[in-house]
């Protein structure tokens, strides 16, 4: 997977937070239009634009600024086929160049812009910027849909005193 950071990014990123996402006829959801903003880091930043923070199992998380996101890159390997019926993750290409404030813009961009179902193969992987829009609806079928999500940056110190912690 370092490999293909190197590939999509041109540099070998460092790993820092993963999430499996499981979608069944048990554990089904929607999930609305939004960009990945928030970062989890070893200790609140005294500088402009981060905020506001949550905790979430002990680690600080907080909504970065654009400089900061643009380190990030997000791998999600599909353990499972992506199909149209089971919920498959959909973008807004080139939706990443900017950040989004308000429902009432992100459905303006939605409405004024092609929508992509992102259909991968078993063991198939994405290349995402957490700011692009992205959405799922949920599984209609019987057909599951597990995917491996992995975060990586481009060092876990963003700056001398911002540093991503492990999550």
């Amino acid at each position: 997977m370092l490999a293909v950071t190197e590939n999509v990014y041109g540099e070998r990123l460092v790993p820092y937070k993963a999430t499996l996402f499981e979608k069944s006829g048990k554990a089904n959801w929607l999930v609305a239009w939004h960009q990945d903003t928030s970062l989890p880091l070893e200790t609140s930043p005294n500088s402009e634009g981060w905020g506001p923070a949550s905790k979430k199992d002990g680690v600080n998380f907080l909504h970065a600024p654009i400089w900061a996101l643009a380190h990030i890159l997000a791998l999600r390997i599909h353990l499972d086929p992506s199909m149209t019926i089971n919920g498959p993750l959909r973008v807004i290409p080139a939706s990443h160049k900017q950040r989004f404030h308000n429902d009432a813009d992100i459905e303006q961009m939605r409405k004024s812009s092609c929508v992509v179902e992102c259909l991968v193969g078993k063991g198939g992987v994405v290349a995402m910027s957490p700011m692009i829009l992205h959405a799922s609806s949920k599984i209609r079928g019987d057909s599951p849909r597990l995917v491996l999500h992995i975060e990586y940056a481009t060092s876990l110190e963003l700056s001398p005193d911002i540093h991503l912690a492990i999550a």
